[in-house]
């Protein structure tokens, strides 16, 4: 991992997703790199620990907070320059097994939280002049896997989404692209059962898994001006697992 670079410097970026895990690492990286953040999440928060870390509640599946949440951070900082859409869950149900509230739930949040995600910001994007966002799908939203069918269908919405977005706003600057990973060992893979883990992990060509520090780096990349003619793709990190 790079740090120190200031890529992002002055630009200011929406986090969802950001109390721990893969969204933890994203906030924490992008204020290395000179970037004010704005962490949004439902669960509790640690210690921020840096003074370009703002961290609000924000409920993705439901509207109302994704508008008191912009009201905070266009009032504070009068613009987004990035987004990134980490915040998620995971089931594993098959479909016969999946009841219609868990499949809800799982929408609502992997997949009504990008959407409402980017309805709340691209006018202010536009306005501005362009930005990046960067959602989040898996290699889960990829290929199918055993169980998790809401997941599966929610990933594979974002991917479509986000391209959808990408060429709907390039000609207006913004960029849209989604983050692919595979095996990241983060709270979620923790509470995972140990053989899933294993399968996974045994399928990925790199044999082991990734950390959350690769995915923050592909963040970093995305949401800065390097990646300037890079949108409507898959970015993928997961060690081969899709190469196979």
């Amino acid at each position: 991992m790079i740090t120190g670079t200031h890529r992002l410097n002055g630009k200011v970026a929406v986090v969802t997703g950001a109390a721990m895990g893969i969204g933890r690492a994203v906030t924490r990286r992008f204020a290395d790199e000179g970037a004010w953040v704005v962490a949004g999440d439902v669960a509790p928060f640690g210690p921020a620990g840096d003074l370009r870390i703002d961290q609000r509640r924000l409920d993705v599946g439901d509207e109302t907070s994704w508008a008191e949440f912009a009201d905070h951070v266009l009032g504070v900082y009068g613009r987004v320059d990035v987004l990134i859409g980490a915040a998620g869950v995971i089931g594993y149900e098959t479909i016969t097994e999946l009841p219609l509230t868990e499949w809800e739930r799982v929408i609502r949040i992997d997949q009504t939280g990008i959407f409402l995600g980017m309805k709340t910001f691209l006018p202010a994007m536009i306005e501005h002049g362009g930005g990046s966002i960067v959602n989040f799908s898996s290699d889960w939203g990829v290929v199918g896997g055993v169980g998790v069918t809401a997941y599966n269908a929610a990933k594979g919405a974002v991917r479509s989404l986000s391209r959808n977005a990408a060429v709907s706003y390039a000609s207006q600057g913004i960029r849209v692209n989604s983050m692919v990973p595979g095996w990241i060992r983060t709270p979620l893979t923790d509470r995972q059962p140990a053989d899933a883990n294993e399968r996974v992990i045994g399928s990925t060509p790199m044999g082991h898994g990734g950390d959350v520090s690769d995915i923050a780096d592909g963040c970093v990349f995305l949401a800065s001006d390097e990646s300037r003619f890079v949108t409507g793709t898959d970015f993928v990190v997961d060690g081969g697992f899709l190469a196979v």
